[in-house]
């Protein structure tokens, strides 16, 4: 099991949220990211995410995505992302499971299973879905539960490996997965930082780089170790 966040994205280039000159230093949440900006403004919403989709098809994956995709040649890899963004999927990685939505999709918003993908980075602010329902972006909004949740804890339970990549271990319910995984399950993590209070409990090996720099190398480790 492969869990990312941001921090493989932003090695492409990608801004984040969280950090003190990402999205939320110039935008606040509860504008553009919530069901009742959604409802009060949706003109603002739309165009946030317009952006956020013209930004993400304008970049490549990286090494770190590509290190990722390549543990498939060798084992069974699922791969949990907090990413909203198909650059997991574009490197060659087959199992992607989106914890928080994905930015390439739209789904009604009468019918939240109801998920369509749309063509290039435009979503006009009048379309709809096959039920004629107004479509909205298909990411889970604060204040929405998360519906893989429990699909990705099944992964955690069932991991012979854990990998962390990327990740503050901030965001919840997400980065709770790390304490799913069985006790002797090795977990290793590459981030620049080391999340105080990770949780981890069987902390095997820690990279600290970014994960350009430090996936590949784990992954060349990972191969030698596990390969059968």
């Amino acid at each position: 099991m492969v869990f990312t966040g941001a921090g493989v994205s932003a090695d492409s280039g990608i801004a984040t949220f969280r950090d003190s000159d990402g999205l939320w230093a110039s935008y606040h949440i509860e504008d553009v990211c919530t069901p009742e900006a959604l409802v009060r403004n949706r003109a603002q919403v739309v165009e946030f995410y317009n952006m956020r989709r013209r930004e993400v098809l304008g970049k490549e994956p990286n090494a770190g995505h590509y290190a990722i995709a390549s543990l498939e040649e060798h084992f069974e890899v699922t791969v949990i992302t907090q990413n909203i963004d198909n650059l997991h999927e574009r490197a060659g990685s087959t199992n992607v499971l989106h914890l928080h939505g994905e930015i390439v999709k739209l789904r009604s918003e009468r019918n939240p299973n109801l998920i369509v993908p749309i063509e290039g980075w435009e979503q006009k602010l009048d379309a709809v879905a096959p039920d004629g329902a107004l479509l909205r972006p298909h990411i889970v909004f604060f204040g929405e539960s998360v519906p893989m949740f429990e699909e990705a804890v099944r992964v955690a339970q069932t991991a012979d490996v854990m990998v962390v990549v990327g990740s503050s271990l901030a965001v919840y319910p997400a980065a709770s997965l790390v304490r799913y995984v069985s006790p002797e399950v090795p977990v290793y993590l590459v981030d620049p930082h080391l999340p105080a209070g990770h949780g981890i409990r069987n902390l095997a090996e820690y990279i600290p780089l970014r994960s350009a720099e430090g996936t590949p190398l784990l992954v060349e480790k990972l191969i030698e170790k596990y390969k059968e």
